[in-house]
């Protein structure tokens, strides 16, 4: 197997490059690699299997009123067009064979995070694409999920978070051990939850049809 994974420096990111183990692991991260840049994904090349479009960034920013543009836009990049730009290029061209695609999304892409609205809005988004993008992808033998991790002991997770949060935090290698189980999901367009304990894939609620 010839995996992707981008923030693979970070705590996920490398506790998936860990899980991986022998596999063909191609890291990609800041400074060198912006997924944000189109162009940055455009000099890749080789085919892979698998890719865990990990990176991701948040703002700590609980105001809206005090978000600034950089903040949403360093913020739209790294979590929301990183996916975007690597689903479309992955599946343009280097997954000609076919292949699985893991998001990083959150909890926070399946419910409110007051903490941090643009990091919430952007993990919404990745879940979003990732249910709309998977049906087409079905046709090039590519399967697109989400992963969507509870707090975890990262770096993302800073002091006075901790002091408040009040929950325990799961450990990078447990999601990275989910994140290999969604990579052999067969079915596609989901959003797996990952919990202390517990990975299951979440149940949407049905949209109320007319009256």
């Amino acid at each position: 197997m010839r995996a992707l994974v981008t923030g693979g420096r970070g705590g996920i990111g490398g506790a998936i490059v860990s899980a991986l183990g022998d596999a063909e692991t191609i890291v990609v991260d800041l400074p060198e690699f912006d997924v944000g840049d189109p162009k940055a994904w455009r000099s890749l090349d080789g085919e892979f299997d698998a890719a865990f479009l990990n990176a991701g960034t948040g703002t700590g920013c609980a105001d809206p009123a005090e978000l600034s543009d950089g903040e949403w836009h360093r913020i739209l990049r790294a979590n929301l067009e990183g996916v975007v730009y690597g689903t479309r290029e992955l599946a343009a061209r280097l997954m000609p064979s076919g292949g699985s695609i893991v998001a990083t999304a959150s909890l926070a892409g399946l419910t409110g995070m007051p903490g941090d609205p643009a990091y919430t809005a952007t993990k919404h988004a990745v879940v979003g694409w990732v249910r709309a993008a998977a049906p087409a992808l079905e046709g090039r033998r590519i399967r697109l999920n989400a992963l969507c991790p509870g707090f975890t002991d990262t770096p993302l997770v800073d002091a006075d978070m901790r002091e408040v949060l009040g929950v325990t935090l799961i450990e990078p290698a447990f999601v990275a051990e989910a994140a290999l189980r969604v990579l052999e999901d067969p079915e596609t367009g989901r959003a797996w939850v990952v919990q202390p304990n517990r990975v299951e894939p979440f149940r949407f609620p049905g949209v109320p049809g007319p009256r």
